[in-house]
């Protein structure tokens, strides 16, 4: 995605509110507004049939709402939810929006979300692509991890480890389903894990790379977990990923 341009659609029940995306929207060489609709349905149709990478939509619709539209979407396009009211943009984090825009919507805002949207492909590329610099790893690398919580042993796939979170004599394992809680150090969850996939950024994180969504700000977004990178990790955070 680095250096192409983003193809995206407009959905909103508000023909100005449409106006306004076009608008910002024609002032960006790296942005493809390839569609605006007010029919929500038609939208989804789009966006399940051809490859849309980004789509702005309102939450508020008759036919189909925001939240209904995003059920069906099924995380195949990344969103920026636009709305006139804040407390309804919170239920869209549920299913994974990457931002959200308050109406009425301007160019400096509208302009970061885009960016953000820039930032999230070009990290995972350049995660894939320092993975295969590394150690040419490929899917068959992937192992499996036997973690020890309360009275059994429970097996989890390298593959399935979203990040681990250090205590002071504990770790929490994340995975997408489950999170586990083993008095294992984080150290030495460290030290088994294959260093292609998994990287230490704060004391108390470890991380899988191929799960970054993106990073902004010294902070890396995982499903819905916000992870700080340690400043004196930061260094070597960004050489590994090649930023």
């Amino acid at each position: 995605m680095n250096g192409q341009v983003i193809r995206a659609i407009a959905i909103d029940d508000e023909p100005m509110a449409l106006r306004v995306i076009e608008s910002h929207a024609h002032k960006m060489k790296q942005l493809d507004l390839v569609m605006t609709t007010t029919n929500a349905v038609e939208g989804l149709i789009v966006a399940q049939n051809q490859h849309i990478d980004f789509i702005f939509l309102d939450i508020q619709m008759p036919d189909l709402t925001g939240i209904q539209f995003l059920k069906q979407l099924a995380g195949q396009s990344k969103v920026v939810l636009t709305t006139a009211y804040t407390q309804y943009a919170l239920e869209g984090y549920d299913y994974d929006v990457i931002d959200y825009l308050l109406k009425p919507i301007s160019f400096d805002r509208f302009l970061r979300s885009v960016q953000k949207m820039q930032r999230l492909f070009i990290t995972n590329e350049t995660a894939g692509a320092s993975n295969i610099a590394l150690e040419n790893p490929t899917k068959t690398d992937f192992g499996v991890i036997f973690i020890k919580t309360e009275h059994k042993l429970v097996k989890v796939d390298h593959q399935d480890l979203l990040y681990l979170q250090g205590g002071k004599d504990y770790t929490t394992v994340v995975t997408r389903s489950e999170k586990l809680l083993t008095l294992t150090t984080l150290a030495k969850f460290e030290e088994s894990l294959p260093e292609a996939y998994f990287m230490r950024v704060h004391k108390s994180y470890l991380v899988a790379l191929t799960k970054i969504q993106f990073i902004e700000r010294q902070r890396i977004f995982i499903d819905h977990a916000v992870i700080p990178i340690g400043d004196s990790y930061k260094e070597h955070v960004f050489k590994k990923i090649g930023g």
